[in-house]
């Protein structure tokens, strides 16, 4: 069996889950996100734990989980191919603060700015689950792709 070929054929949306911790921000492509509660409204989101912005959501305690639009695959490309260790992937981008601190990006599908409650070890990943404390939504539809396509 080649586990690597079927998790291919899982197919995903595309976010770019951004934090700030002290000023120093982050942001990183991921397609391992999911809601997982209504009410009250949560979200989680598998980051690598060798990866800078899971050190970032560490310290700060909270996470911003963009949701790409199906024009951002420029976006998707840039957050998922470079380190934020050795590039400010934020540099010329407009962004905005969210209520609990971290960087949205313009232009996406929609936002959820969370407070971290949560963070479960799961092999080389860690699931962080986060409370919505504000959200917004543009009304552009979101891009479909595979999470290869991207890291």
């Amino acid at each position: 069996m080649d586990v690597e070929e079927a998790f291919g054929k899982i197919l995903n949306g595309v976010a770019v889950v951004t934090a700030d911790a002290k000023g120093k921000r982050n942001g990183m492509t991921a397609a391992w996100f999911t809601r997982v509660s209504l009410k009250p409204a949560l979200v989680m989101v598998a980051v690598g734990k060798s990866r800078f912005t899971h050190a970032l959501i560490e310290e700060a305690e909270s996470f911003c989980l963009n949701i790409l639009a199906e024009d951002q695959v420029d976006l998707a490309k840039r957050f998922g191919l470079a380190s934020g260790r050795k590039t400010d992937k934020l540099a010329g981008l407009r962004t905005s603060k969210a209520a609990a601190g971290s960087p949205v990006l313009e232009g996406v599908a929609a936002y959820m700015d969370c407070r971290l409650i949560g963070r479960f070890p799961a092999g080389d990943h860690t699931l962080f689950v986060g409370e919505v404390v504000d959200s917004g939504s543009t009304g552009k539809l979101p891009l479909p792709c595979r999470a290869e396509d991207y890291n």
